[in-house]
């Protein structure tokens, strides 16, 4: 297996405008992004930029950039585009889609999404999944659920489905990290198919790849990372590095 990890990243964000250069104690949140992928060790990192203005925070903080179409509809149509550029002969296998408004996810975190691919044959998707932080987690709308086909006390699942809706009942709950990793075809499969039903029904691309037919499998985290939509998040970040430090 020969994984690459690419950090899809673009200036117009809805609810955040241009949040890829938000400081955070003093460095960019693109770039604390690429610290920590650099710091799992799954495979060379790059950013696929929609804009020339974080590809020059990238540059300068040492690490590798591609300027992409910022006109592309989606996430993994950025990487697929910086794919091409930086991988035209197909050396890279695994493609991990890291997104770049988690400032402060466990290099660990990468490393299981990218390690599921290598120790579970019939997996095409890999992504993770977190315990609830509360129970409002079960009716929250903005927090997707993974249901699971796993027993209890492993550390990965097959995902049979994810949702927005409410979850009832005494087993866990587990919330959706958006990091994915894909095989190489799949990820070319998922990225040529129209949106599905299922996919518009709930706002949610992976149900595409279900749709599609494609296995996702899902590795448990300790807690979800930090995300970063909304300017009360990014204050939360600040925040985290106030009062707790720099991540180690």
């Amino acid at each position: 297996m020969n994984p690459i990890v690419l950090i899809p990243a673009r200036m117009a964000a809805t609810r955040l405008p241009g949040k890829p250069l938000a400081d955070i104690g003093g460095v960019p949140m693109i770039v604390r992004v690429l610290r920590q992928a650099e710091a799992a060790g799954a495979g060379p990192v790059a950013v696929a930029a929609g804009d020339p203005e974080i590809v020059d925070a990238v540059l300068d903080a040492g690490g590798r950039a591609v300027l992409t179409d910022p006109d592309l509809p989606s996430g993994s149509d950025r990487i697929l585009a910086a794919l091409a550029h930086l991988d035209p002969g197909g050396e890279h296998d695994v493609i991990v889609n890291l997104q770049g408004d988690m400032p402060f996810v466990e290099p660990d975190v990468i490393t299981a999404c990218a390690g599921l691919l290598a120790e579970t044959a019939e997996c095409d998707i890999a992504t993770v999944v977190a315990p609830e932080a509360s129970p409002d987690d079960r009716t929250n709308p903005d927090v997707v659920k993974a249901i699971l086909s796993m027993q209890p006390g492993d550390r990965t699942g097959r995902a049979l489905y994810f949702t927005r809706s409410t979850l009832y009942g005494d087993h866990p709950v587990w919330r959706h990290v958006g990091i994915y990793g894909y095989r190489r075809e799949a990820l070319a499969r998922f990225n040529a198919a129209q949106p599905s039903p299922l996919e518009q029904r709930e706002k949610l691309e992976q149900l595409r790849a279900l749709e599609l037919g494609l296995s996702i499998w899902a590795a448990v985290a300790d807690a979800a990372p930090i995300s970063v939509d909304t300017p009360a998040d990014l204050e939360a970040a600040r925040h985290f590095i106030r009062t707790i430090g720099e991540p180690q």
